[in-house]
């Protein structure tokens, strides 16, 4: 199969860039990193010792909690001169992680990103309306390099603006847009309220930067009347978006081995699970110059997907991001992710794929509500019974019971970037 920029490469042709990268990685950082030079040292591991794949497992962890200690430039491995721009992410709170990239890091990243646009099945006549943050974030710029790098016209709106978005739909008749999926939603919402379902030319959507239900994805497909959608992975730490995308096969995303290296392990061993099993995805740079990453633990949950994918491309697969190690909550004992009750939807057709959950404590008991929407079109004769049988859907599915209370549609606040699913107030008491 011919692609302009995604590569045909064997599992032993990617193997050996990857041990090549990995050797250059842990030798670029022991000469230029007084933070990594100070790990490897912990670790006893000189550039020298790695001689296979298999000593990955030898080379420490980095987490997030070094990017802040090392703050405003951690992990940097090149003189400052050859710093050509930073991105940070989009935390509200404490310290912001802030990532340095040289001009060959900028390029690096655009290609990968140009592989994305390739794998959707874009061409250089598509007209890509790209609806995520610019500034600091790496959404807006990531996007826009890799939409340029491949050559499609990108329509640079940002976030938000409902008004704009829908008059580049229109009138500038994009085929392509990208989002998180919950902006997707929004926008598709806002189509049918208005009536513009005819005077619209979408035919895919790319959408990230969330954790999302099939029946969500449904809803923004039909809303904006699409032919596909494709699932996008990235952080600010490795680069930003465009480090993997899902094919038209949608079985599980793939990723672009011969950049980076991606490892699977339980958060609470560190010990690389089964293959298959779900587990903690760890990731290590084999090109990075300015902030290098060596078995960054990214908290996202997923799994590996063995053998050949359907759509003939030899990039491994990842699954959907499931989750995050850290966004779980502990309600009476159980481990609990918000996921968890976006699947418990799928069996409801008269209910949305929008839920929040809010957690209280009263008396020294914690309390569970869920808040849901009723599809559009759905009756609300039978809300009472509705209710209730998704709370003891939930109880099956969860081991928990909840207060569920069906909303109309459009009822529950919207987002143009992550919907906050968790509102825990237990600590307030």
């Amino acid at each position: 199969m011919d692609h302009r920029f995604i590569p045909n490469l064997t599992e032993e042709q990617i193997a050996d860039i990857q041990l090549e990268g990995l050797k250059w990685t842990v030798g670029h950082t022991h000469a230029n990193s007084p933070f990594y030079q100070a790990r490897l040292k912990e670790a006893g591991v000189e550039p020298g010792d790695v001689t296979s794949l298999d000593d990955l497992r030898r080379l420490p962890f980095t987490t997030a909690e070094d990017l802040k200690d090392g703050y405003p430039m951690p992990l940097l491995s090149v003189p400052e001169k050859d710093v050509v721009r930073i991105h940070g992410s989009s935390g509200t709170t404490g310290k912001r992680k802030i990532l340095a990239y040289t001009q060959n890091d900028i390029d690096v990243w655009k290609d990968m990103f140009a592989r994305c646009y390739e794998m959707a099945g874009l061409t250089r006549e598509d007209r890509v309306q790209i609806c995520v943050g610019y500034g600091l974030w790496t959404a807006g710029a990531g996007f826009q390099l890799g939409c340029e790098r491949f050559g499609a016209m990108a329509l640079p709106v940002g976030p938000g603006l409902l008004e704009i978005q829908l008059q580049m739909l229109t009138d500038l008749k994009s085929t392509c847009i990208c989002s998180t999926a919950s902006m997707a939603l929004l926008m598709g919402e806002e189509v049918q309220k208005q009536g513009l379902a005819d005077r619209i030319s979408l035919k895919k959507a790319i959408f990230g930067s969330e954790t999302h239900t099939p029946k969500m994805r449904r809803q923004f497909e039909q809303a904006l009347g699409l032919e596909d959608s494709f699932d996008i992975i990235g952080m600010t730490e490795l680069y930003g978006p465009g480090t993997g995308l899902e094919c038209a096969a949608h079985d599980g995303i793939h990723y672009w081995a011969d950049m980076y290296i991606t490892e699977i392990i339980d958060p609470e061993t560190l010990e690389p699970v089964a293959p298959g099993e779900v587990g903690e995805m760890v990731v290590t740079s084999l090109r990075k110059e300015a902030a290098p990453l060596i078995r960054y633990r990214t908290h996202d949950l997923t799994r590996l997907i063995p053998g050949q994918c359907a759509c003939g491309v030899t990039m491994p697969r990842v699954d959907k991001i499931l989750g995050r190690s850290d966004d779980m909550f502990i309600f009476r004992g159980v481990n609990i992710y918000p996921g968890q009750i976006g699947s418990v939807l799928e069996h409801f057709k008269e209910l949305s794929a929008e839920y929040r959950i809010f957690l209280s404590r009263k008396d020294g008991l914690d309390h569970m509500a869920v808040h849901v929407e009723r599809a559009p079109g759905a009756p609300s004769g039978n809300d009472e019974g509705l209710a209730r049988a998704l709370a003891d859907e939930i109880r099956k599915n969860i081991l928990v019971r909840g207060e569920v209370t069906i909303l109309g549609p459009g009822e529950l606040p919207r987002s143009f970037s992550k919907t906050k699913r968790v509102e825990d107030s237990r600590g307030e008491e």
